[in-house]
């Protein structure tokens, strides 16, 4: 089983990379966050690898890092979500939204990804909810841009993970205190809210 492919960038595709290892050209398919962080031709290249084996094929799918790794992992543990599927759904709702979108039950965040329709954006919920809440979620791909959702941005997931984590260590269970800042950044007027006020805020949803 291939678990790492280091080498060079031969060539890049809509939605995968030819990495060249002593001479032999691997097709590795990846997300978009990782497909935005690959370089350019001739760069060095490492990627952590998943492979899947049918009758008629045998996949690679790469990821640059092991939290995304993790959450294709989950999603294509859920009956019905292939590996095309859950690659759909982490170029619609990256790692580092994805975890707020299963932990407050956000349907339409997942709903994005090509292919997934209302009854297995359902099972995703449910049968993730729990493993979600376990989930480290702090490591941030770069260069990821995506449409906005409700779960958070990019921009606010750095105050929006220390705001959990202070949760957290209030004795709040973690699924909660993901839900809590979900519905606090939803209902904020202000995009710039410092760790301290997001606090305050989901504490209040916390109170309902």
């Amino acid at each position: 089983m291939i678990g790492k492919l280091s080498g060079i960038l031969d060539s890049a595709g809509e939605n995968y990379v030819i990495l060249d290892v002593g001479g032999v050209g691997y097709q590795i398919f990846c997300s978009n966050s990782t497909l935005s962080n690959c370089g350019q031709k001739g760069d060095t290249l490492s990627l952590l690898i998943d492979t899947h084996v049918a009758e008629t094929f045998i996949h690679l799918y790469g990821f640059m890092s092991a939290s995304e790794q993790e959450w294709f992992r989950l999603l294509t543990s859920v009956q019905g979500v292939g590996a095309k599927a859950g690659m759909a759904i982490l170029a619609a709702c990256p790692p580092q939204q994805l975890g707020f979108a299963i932990a407050s039950g956000d349907k339409p965040a997942i709903q994005r990804a090509d292919g997934v329709g209302p009854k297995l954006a359902a099972r995703i919920l449910t049968e993730l909810k729990d493993k979600a809440a376990k989930m480290d979620l702090s490591a941030k791909p770069k260069g990821v841009s995506v449409a906005a959702v409700s779960a958070p941005s990019n921009e606010n997931a750095g105050a929006d993970q220390d705001a959990v984590s202070a949760l957290i260590n209030l004795g709040y269970q973690r699924s909660d205190a993901y839900a809590a800042v979900v519905q606090a950044r939803e209902k904020a007027d202000n995009d710039n809210l410092e760790v301290g006020e997001m606090i305050r805020l989901a504490l209040q949803e916390l109170s309902l």
